[in-house]
């Protein structure tokens, strides 16, 4: 609330007469527009019959009206002391189902719970785009991967004409700053003969002796106390908390021996892997780390409640794309795309403890951040964007389906990892409407997960990976490889009422030919009205915008013309194994 007092004082012979201008601001529960409230006290009300004191009053009250104007211009430009802070919390690589209040029985996850259960815990978030580049590319514009030029790429190099919404708060009034892990991996380009920053103001000073070898040393916490610490005063805030964990590489084992769990607690093993003690320790040091970032959201939450700034502050706990496994990250899929969220804001959300099953993308992110910072789309120079504000969300009371206007949501994919003939990506699109997920894939052609020459690049080496390939391989059982790495079909429609794994692709059956002829006439449709360069122009001019390292460019013409004889030396986020054609596998 902003307060101001005018109290003017007139003595005269035998009376004090004391009047006060109260102007009070914000108080918009009661209230759309600041109130005046006149209060005159008198020590002698005999002086009330004199001309001399209608006089003085008049005079004051009037010059008290229009000092009130005066003050509300001034505080509706001073906006800023009111607006909210705004922390956004996102992990690199989580699924949505390892939440506690997901549902996950063997994850735990107090920070994430603690915002849902003081917020709006919402059960149907969906990133466009399932790798790290291009997700938070939707999160910085407000715009779908197929919108981006460039940035719906993996590894690119950001195009200097797209603005950022951190950009446009900074120029309005916030203080916009992060620590770990921005926007990337990938060139922001320089911006006024300095290198971009797409998440602000770099707090990184702080390091650590992590847990495992595969934790990151960035000491997240003292840096976001940094930030704390030398933020100007009053001004708002907006701080990217970009956490590493739980991306790989893991140390293997790490979750059993320092997590303090068994692998017979995993209740939830997919269809799509085989269960067994590899995969399954796999999966606890993945869920080790996915606890690491939860109690870094729990501290950051004690600590702003400690500073007096929780309640005046928007908490988003989120991850950019699913687990760093095979058949989900990176792909179209309810294990790829679905997101946790969970948001709190304890000035601004009403009946918190809701969970709100809307579809919500990555791109309502913007919208919603200028909402309530009180930016318009053309004060904030972006392009405007194609997702809409969660701010009514947050003002109603309602759970479950809040509004109808939010019954589909878009995906898609296009160049992520580097290893196709031509610098090909693999283009997919899709819709999720009332439980069911349809999906196109363009090139049906091409191998889902980079070629077999080259390591399949476009899924992450990891244990489980290398188990697939080696049953494949030994003749034991090509059923996990058929239905990650083989070729997949132009179509694929999946009720996830039944079916979250995706397994059981209905795009042949004839009872869902109408409902599947609908969906892609919509998908289609949206796309073609925001000029989708796949419908409505070159689609394969995202395969030739350059990679961010130009050592990517051409790789598979590399490796298969013998200039690279041993490609596993250059890509670290595969095993040397990975490659068909690596010594260990003949």
């Amino acid at each position: 609330m902003s307060l101001y007092l005018l109290i003017v004082t007139i003595v005269v012979p035998d009376v004090t007469i004391f009047i006060y201008l109260l102007s009070v601001r914000d108080l918009t529960s009661i209230f759309e527009v600041p109130y005046i409230i006149y209060n005159v006290q008198f020590l002698s009300s005999s002086y009330m019959k004199t001309s001399l004191f209608w006089t003085a009053a008049t005079t004051l009250l009037t010059i008290g009206s229009a000092s009130a104007a005066v003050t509300t211009s001034k505080a509706d430009k001073s906006a800023s002391k009111t607006r909210p802070n705004i922390l956004f919390c996102i992990a690199d690589d989580a699924s949505y189902r390892h939440f506690g209040a997901n549902g996950s029985s063997w994850v735990k996850t107090p920070g994430f719970d603690r915002v849902a259960e003081a917020g709006i815990l919402f059960t149907n978030c969906y990133t466009p785009n399932a790798k790290s580049a291009p997700s938070r590319s939707c999160i910085l514009t407000g715009l779908y991967s197929w919108q981006l030029g460039a940035a719906g790429n993996h590894t690119p190099i950001f195009p200097d004409d797209l603005k950022v919404v951190t950009e446009a708060l900074e120029e309005n009034g916030y203080q916009v700053a992060f620590t770990g892990k921005g926007w990337g991996p990938g060139d922001a380009g320089v911006k006024n003969g300095a290198p971009r920053k797409l998440t602000g103001t770099p707090y990184l000073k702080h390091k650590l002796t992590p847990l495992t070898t595969g934790i990151n040393k960035v000491d997240y916490f003292r840096n976001f106390q940094d930030f704390l610490q030398e933020k100007e005063g009053n001004q708002p805030w907006f701080f990217w908390f970009g956490c590493f964990e739980p991306h790989r590489n893991y140390e293997y084992g790490s979750g059993e021996r320092l997590g303090g769990k068994d692998k017979t607690v995993i209740d939830d093993l997919p269809p799509f892997w085989p269960d067994n003690d590899v995969v399954r320790t796999d999966m606890l040091d993945y869920a080790f780390e996915v606890e690491y970032y939860d109690n870094l959201v729990n501290r950051f939450l004690d600590e702003l409640e400690k500073r007096g700034e929780l309640d005046n502050t928007i908490i988003i706990v989120t991850s950019d794309n699913g687990m760093p496994f095979p058949r989900s990250k990176g792909n179209n899929y309810e294990y790829s795309n679905h997101m946790p969220l969970a948001v709190m804001w304890k000035n601004g959300i009403a009946n918190p403890g809701r969970k709100v099953s809307d579809y919500v993308s990555f791109v309502d992110f913007v919208p919603t951040f200028l909402e309530v910072s009180d930016i318009g789309v053309q004060q904030s120079g972006l392009i405007p964007p194609a997702g809409k504000s969660m701010v009514d969300i947050f003002k109603t009371s309602k759970a479950g389906i809040v509004s109808k206007d939010r019954h589909y949501t878009l995906l898609g994919r296009e160049r992520h990892d580097y290893g196709r003939p031509l610098n090909q990506g693999y283009p997919i699109r899709s819709i999720l409407q009332n439980d069911l997920l349809y999906v196109t894939n363009l090139k049906p052609e091409l191998y889902p997960c980079g070629n077999p020459e080259t390591g399949y690049t476009d899924c992450d080496g990891s244990p489980t990976k290398t188990e697939i390939l080696r049953m494949k391989r030994s003749g034991e059982n090509s059923y996990y490889y058929d239905i990650t790495f083989d070729f997949r079909p132009e179509e694929e429609l999946y009720d996830l009422s039944v079916d979250k794994d995706c397994m059981n692709n209905l795009a042949g059956n004839e009872k869902y030919a109408k409902i599947k002829k609908a969906m892609r006439q919509l998908l289609f449709d949206e796309l073609r009205a925001q000029k989708d360069p796949r419908l409505v122009g070159d689609g394969d001019t995202f395969d030739r915008y350059p990679f961010w390292k130009k050592n990517s460019n051409d790789f598979y013409e590399r490796v298969q013309s013998g200039e690279i004889k041993e490609p596993w030396k250059m890509s670290g986020f595969v095993s040397p194994t990975d490659f068909e054609n690596h010594p260990d596998n003949k």
